[in-house]
Protein backbone atom coordinates (compact mmCIF):
# COMPACT_ATOMS: atom_id res chain seq x y z
CA UNK A 1 0.00 0.00 0.00
CA UNK A 2 2.77 2.21 -0.40
CA UNK A 3 1.77 3.44 -3.86
CA UNK A 4 -1.58 4.77 -2.58
CA UNK A 5 -2.36 8.55 -2.59
CA UNK A 6 -3.76 10.45 0.33
CA UNK A 7 -7.60 11.21 -0.62
CA UNK A 8 -8.27 14.61 0.07
CA UNK A 9 -11.36 15.41 2.70
CA UNK A 10 -14.15 17.24 2.06
CA UNK A 11 -13.07 20.03 4.83
CA UNK A 12 -9.83 20.85 2.42
CA UNK A 13 -12.37 20.94 -0.79
CA UNK A 14 -14.51 23.58 0.65
CA UNK A 15 -11.41 25.28 2.16
CA UNK A 16 -10.21 26.03 -1.33
CA UNK A 17 -13.40 26.89 -3.23
CA UNK A 18 -14.36 29.27 -0.31
CA UNK A 19 -10.67 30.67 -0.62
CA UNK A 20 -11.34 30.94 -4.33
CA UNK A 21 -14.26 32.70 -4.17
CA UNK A 22 -12.94 35.64 -1.23
CA UNK A 23 -10.23 36.04 -4.15
CA UNK A 24 -12.69 36.38 -6.82
CA UNK A 25 -14.74 38.86 -4.13
CA UNK A 26 -11.78 41.26 -3.59
CA UNK A 27 -11.50 41.42 -7.33
CA UNK A 28 -14.92 42.20 -8.14
CA UNK A 29 -14.80 44.39 -5.53
CA UNK A 30 -11.18 46.72 -6.58
CA UNK A 31 -12.77 46.60 -10.23
CA UNK A 32 -16.18 48.23 -8.84
CA UNK A 33 -13.88 50.83 -6.84
CA UNK A 34 -12.19 51.47 -9.97
CA UNK A 35 -15.50 52.30 -11.95
CA UNK A 36 -17.12 54.11 -8.84
CA UNK A 37 -13.14 56.26 -8.95
CA UNK A 38 -13.79 56.47 -13.09
CA UNK A 39 -17.19 57.92 -12.34
CA UNK A 40 -16.70 60.62 -9.57
CA UNK A 41 -13.72 62.12 -11.92
CA UNK A 42 -16.15 61.84 -15.08
CA UNK A 43 -19.52 63.52 -12.59
CA UNK A 44 -16.60 66.48 -11.49
CA UNK A 45 -15.66 67.28 -14.88
CA UNK A 46 -18.96 68.19 -15.75
CA UNK A 47 -20.12 69.68 -12.70
CA UNK A 48 -16.84 72.27 -13.67
CA UNK A 49 -18.37 72.44 -17.20
CA UNK A 50 -21.42 73.01 -15.99
CA UNK A 51 -19.79 76.14 -13.33
CA UNK A 52 -18.24 77.33 -16.67
CA UNK A 53 -21.36 76.97 -19.25
CA UNK A 54 -23.85 78.47 -16.35
CA UNK A 55 -21.36 81.43 -15.96
CA UNK A 56 -21.13 81.91 -19.79
CA UNK A 57 -25.36 82.07 -20.25
CA UNK A 58 -25.48 84.44 -17.32
CA UNK A 59 -22.69 86.98 -19.72
CA UNK A 60 -24.30 86.43 -22.70
CA UNK A 61 -28.10 87.60 -20.90
CA UNK A 62 -30.04 84.51 -20.28
CA UNK A 63 -30.56 83.56 -16.59
CA UNK A 64 -29.62 80.11 -15.70
CA UNK A 65 -32.91 78.28 -15.61
CA UNK A 66 -32.21 75.91 -12.52
CA UNK A 67 -29.41 77.00 -10.13
CA UNK A 68 -27.05 74.42 -9.14
CA UNK A 69 -26.40 73.58 -5.21
CA UNK A 70 -23.19 72.26 -4.86
CA UNK A 71 -23.46 68.69 -2.61
CA UNK A 72 -20.71 68.06 0.01
CA UNK A 73 -18.81 65.32 -1.77
CA UNK A 74 -18.17 61.85 0.00
CA UNK A 75 -16.31 58.90 -0.62
CA UNK A 76 -19.85 57.22 -1.33
CA UNK A 77 -20.97 57.74 -4.62
CA UNK A 78 -24.78 58.26 -4.09
CA UNK A 79 -27.48 56.71 -6.74
CA UNK A 80 -28.54 59.53 -8.85
CA UNK A 81 -32.36 60.40 -9.03
CA UNK A 82 -34.35 59.18 -11.83
CA UNK A 83 -34.67 61.73 -14.71
CA UNK A 84 -37.85 62.89 -16.44
CA UNK A 85 -38.81 64.86 -19.34
CA UNK A 86 -41.45 67.25 -19.13
CA UNK A 87 -43.80 64.87 -21.04
CA UNK A 88 -43.19 61.99 -18.75
CA UNK A 89 -46.13 61.68 -15.97
CA UNK A 90 -44.80 60.94 -12.80
CA UNK A 91 -46.67 58.16 -10.61
CA UNK A 92 -49.05 60.54 -9.00
CA UNK A 93 -50.34 61.57 -12.79
CA UNK A 94 -48.90 64.69 -13.07
CA UNK A 95 -46.44 65.95 -15.28
CA UNK A 96 -43.10 65.75 -13.77
CA UNK A 97 -42.48 69.30 -15.39
CA UNK A 98 -44.26 71.06 -13.24
CA UNK A 99 -43.94 72.21 -9.95
CA UNK A 100 -45.67 70.80 -7.03
CA UNK A 101 -45.59 74.36 -5.38
CA UNK A 102 -47.38 76.15 -8.71
CA UNK A 103 -50.89 73.92 -8.89
CA UNK A 104 -54.00 76.27 -8.98
CA UNK A 105 -55.82 76.47 -5.57
CA UNK A 106 -59.34 75.88 -5.29
CA UNK A 107 -61.27 79.33 -4.53
CA UNK A 108 -62.97 79.70 -1.53
CA UNK A 109 -66.42 78.27 -1.03
CA UNK A 110 -69.01 81.02 0.25
CA UNK A 111 -71.30 80.04 2.81
CA UNK A 112 -74.67 78.25 1.70
CA UNK A 113 -72.41 77.05 -1.98
CA UNK A 114 -72.78 73.62 -2.47
CA UNK A 115 -69.25 71.61 -2.05
CA UNK A 116 -67.10 69.99 -4.27
CA UNK A 117 -68.74 66.71 -3.68
CA UNK A 118 -72.42 67.58 -3.84
CA UNK A 119 -71.16 69.56 -7.43
CA UNK A 120 -69.64 65.97 -8.56
CA UNK A 121 -72.50 64.38 -7.56
CA UNK A 122 -75.38 66.46 -9.15
CA UNK A 123 -73.83 66.19 -12.36
CA UNK A 124 -72.58 62.67 -12.44
CA UNK A 125 -76.54 61.87 -12.20
CA UNK A 126 -77.49 63.80 -14.77
CA UNK A 127 -74.82 61.85 -17.02
CA UNK A 128 -75.72 58.56 -18.92
CA UNK A 129 -72.39 57.36 -18.68
CA UNK A 130 -69.29 56.97 -16.60
CA UNK A 131 -67.16 59.78 -16.69
CA UNK A 132 -63.44 60.29 -16.06
CA UNK A 133 -62.52 62.90 -13.09
CA UNK A 134 -60.70 64.99 -16.00
CA UNK A 135 -63.85 65.05 -17.97
CA UNK A 136 -66.45 65.98 -14.69
CA UNK A 137 -63.33 68.87 -13.83
CA UNK A 138 -64.00 69.91 -17.01
CA UNK A 139 -67.73 70.14 -16.84
CA UNK A 140 -67.76 71.89 -13.81
CA UNK A 141 -65.81 74.37 -14.61
CA UNK A 142 -67.16 74.92 -17.85
CA UNK A 143 -70.66 75.47 -15.78
CA UNK A 144 -68.75 77.34 -13.10
CA UNK A 145 -66.55 79.92 -15.01
CA UNK A 146 -66.27 82.12 -11.35
CA UNK A 147 -64.59 79.38 -9.81
CA UNK A 148 -61.31 78.11 -9.93
CA UNK A 149 -61.81 73.82 -10.17
CA UNK A 150 -58.59 72.22 -9.88
CA UNK A 151 -58.26 68.46 -11.28
CA UNK A 152 -57.29 67.32 -7.66
CA UNK A 153 -60.25 68.74 -5.84
CA UNK A 154 -62.77 67.29 -8.30
CA UNK A 155 -60.56 63.55 -7.75
CA UNK A 156 -61.19 64.05 -4.48
CA UNK A 157 -64.22 64.85 -4.14
CA UNK A 158 -65.08 62.04 -6.68
CA UNK A 159 -63.49 59.96 -4.30
CA UNK A 160 -64.75 60.89 -1.13
CA UNK A 161 -68.42 60.13 -2.91
CA UNK A 162 -67.08 56.45 -3.13
CA UNK A 163 -65.96 56.27 0.41
CA UNK A 164 -69.57 57.54 1.11
CA UNK A 165 -71.13 55.26 -1.41
CA UNK A 166 -73.15 58.18 -3.43
CA UNK A 167 -70.36 57.48 -6.19
CA UNK A 168 -69.46 53.90 -8.07
CA UNK A 169 -65.93 53.73 -9.01
CA UNK A 170 -65.36 51.41 -12.45
CA UNK A 171 -61.73 51.02 -13.65
CA UNK A 172 -60.54 50.08 -17.62
CA UNK A 173 -57.54 49.31 -18.26
CA UNK A 174 -55.56 52.33 -16.59
CA UNK A 175 -58.48 54.74 -17.07
CA UNK A 176 -60.88 55.46 -14.14
CA UNK A 177 -64.69 56.42 -14.27
CA UNK A 178 -66.93 57.40 -12.10
CA UNK A 179 -70.55 56.96 -11.60
CA UNK A 180 -73.42 57.96 -9.80
CA UNK A 181 -75.43 55.77 -7.35
CA UNK A 182 -79.27 55.86 -7.11
CA UNK A 183 -79.66 56.07 -3.71
CA UNK A 184 -82.05 53.14 -2.70
CA UNK A 185 -85.61 53.49 -2.15
CA UNK A 186 -86.63 52.62 0.90
CA UNK A 187 -88.88 49.72 1.69
CA UNK A 188 -92.05 49.86 2.23
CA UNK A 189 -93.23 48.23 5.58
CA UNK A 190 -94.65 44.58 5.18
CA UNK A 191 -98.43 44.82 5.04
CA UNK A 192 -98.39 41.28 6.48
CA UNK A 193 -96.52 41.65 9.73
CA UNK A 194 -98.63 44.63 11.20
Amino acid sequence: MAGTLPVPSVTDEYAQRVTKDLSENRGEQERVRAEVARLQSELAALEESEVLLTKMQEVLGGAPKSPTKKKAKSKVAAVPAARFNSETPTVKGRKSGRKAGVQKKASPRKPGEPTWLDRTTVYLAAQSEPKSAAEVASALADAHPERTVPAAVVRNALEQGVAQGRVERSEQGRSVFYTFIAAAAPESPDPVQS
